[in-house]
């Protein structure tokens, strides 16, 4: 039994405005694996307090960016050197296989990495040479903090969105009130250890479980200049609006609906292989999961053959055990609701390859679906068109690769993607035509030096890199 009983606000544990604890309960039986303070609106006020007060006195802003460097690498290194319990938290309270949370350590490391990297190359203050050379003014042109950040994140992949924001918010010297989902209690509990550790001041973070009520509270709240958020489309039109309202800054990275285009002369055995990762990774529950799977008409059957294969080949069961590659949905309405889908896809016509609504056999005390695979499924069908974050994948016939392109674009999101051919400039090619954030060719992983975010309902702005640092950031024009 783990508890977390206070609040880490403004680098400091400290007594909640409410006693009450959550019981956290495990995906796979559901029993109380731990117990957790949750934030309310008062605890909101002191967050943002502490962080309006640290950013104002400006000792974490005005300190160079070496010195912050330094901090943050030591927080990473912090991490790495606790990366199975890191593991372990995320596979208990989320009942993500063990395979993924461990596989993930090392990407943690890569993604601050490169925000580590793009700090040190950062132009944080540069004097821009006269148009006119008669001049006698210089322009000095600085990129400074914005100033305190509101960063939400989901419960799917707890480190990797926490991280994805708190490094690059600190690097450029803000303060940031980090504000969880309920289910993640324990593992962000564990990260906000980590900060405590690392050395930041007092004041510059707080990490805050709390519900959507008190999530709203948060970026409504006036000291809150800018908001970095992770989740649902539906959620991120709502932060937008109260951006808008109250001319915050603000950054979304939604849902997503993601194709991955096959051609003809792919090598169907490598690219089914692939999607075993690309499409069922962290149990399906992934905004980037490339579900919607466009095989050429003259192959289809084999595509649809190999998929089946490999969905009924895949364990399903105990996240902790070694051989389980998906295990259990999060909570009891996120099972109902990607079993619903299945129905639905029953229901609209879709052929039903393998899989079903039916929880698996000897898993019923937990949160379980069954991996589904779907076949002659039309793009304009709901589970085509509509982001059913589980292990259910459909897959569409095309004519030609006009005709691929059309659908992979024919979709309401614009996130990931994937291209799989035997020619990768060929791949390159119709990876440019794909209107998403990101595209994968032949399984090649998503990099973290580049930027990453969402084109359409996916999202607007990019984390990762250089350009994800930047956003945390104003600029500034002196003229001498």
């Amino acid at each position: 039994m783990i508890t977390y009983d206070r609040l880490f606000i403004g680098g400091s544990w400290q007594a909640p405005s409410s006693p009450e604890l959550l019981d956290i309960t495990s995906p796979h039986d559901r029993s109380v694996i731990g117990r957790a303070a949750q934030a309310q609106p008062a605890d909101v006020d002191r967050a943002v307090a502490a962080a309006r007060a640290s950013f104002e006195a400006g000792g974490w802003r005005l300190t160079p960016p070496a010195e912050r460097i330094a901090v943050l690498r030591r927080f990473n290194a912090l991490r790495e050197e606790n990366a199975e319990k890191v593991a372990r938290l995320i596979s208990l309270e989320n009942g993500s296989a063990g395979w993924f949370t461990l596989a993930g350590q090392p990407g943690l490391t890569r993604q601050a990495n490169a925000y580590l990297k793009a700090a040190e190359e950062f132009g944080w203050e540069e004097t821009l040479a006269p148009s006119d050379p008669e001049s006698p003014f210089r322009s000095v042109v600085r990129r400074e903090a914005v100033g305190v950040v509101a960063a939400v994140i989901p419960w799917n992949s707890p480190f990797s969105s926490a991280t994805s924001k708190i490094i690059p918010a600190l690097l450029a010297g803000n303060s940031v009130v980090l504000k969880v989902s309920p289910e993640n209690s324990l593992s962000m509990g564990f990260l906000a250890e980590l900060l405590e550790r690392s050395g930041l001041p007092g004041g510059v973070v707080s990490v805050l479980p709390a519900d959507r009520e008190t999530s709203e509270y948060l970026v409504s709240h006036p000291d809150v200049d800018k908001i970095a958020f992770t989740g649902s489309t539906r959620a991120g039109r709502r932060i937008a609006a109260i951006a808008g309202e109250q001319l915050k800054r603000v950054s979304l990275e939604l849902g997503g609906k993601s194709a991955v285009v096959i051609l003809p002369d792919a090598d169907i055995e490598k690219a089914v292989a692939g999607l075993k990762f690309a499409s069922l990774l962290n149990n399906g529950e992934s905004c980037i999961a490339q579900t919607r799977i466009l095989a050429p008409r003259g192959r289809y059957e084999e595509v649809v053959a190999a998929l089946k294969d490999l969905v009924e080949s895949l364990k399903v069961g105990d996240p902790g055990d070694r051989d389980t590659f998906i295990g259990p949905m999060i909570r009891p309405d996120q099972q109902e609701r990607v079993r619903s889908y299945i129905r639905l896809g029953i229901e609209e016509g879709a052929r039903l390859v393998t899989g079903g609504p039916q929880v698996p056999e000897g898993l019923e005390k937990g949160n379980y679906v069954t991996p589904t695979v779907f076949a002659d499924v039309d793009n304009s069908m709901r589970i085509a068109q509509e982001e059913i974050f589980g292990p259910v994948l459909v897959v569409i016939a095309y004519d030609d690769e006009d005709d691929a392109v059309r659908i992979a674009n024919d979709s309401a999101y614009g996130l990931s993607g994937g291209v799989w051919s035997s020619d990768e400039e060929h791949a390159l090619a119709v990876a440019r035509r794909i209107r998403t954030g990101t595209v994968t060719v032949n399984g090649a992983p998503i990099g973290f030096d580049g930027p990453f975010g969402g084109f359409k309902a996916s999202g607007t702005g990019r984390e990762y890199g250089a350009v994800g640092l930047g956003t945390y950031t104003e600029y500034k024009t002196v003229t001498v």
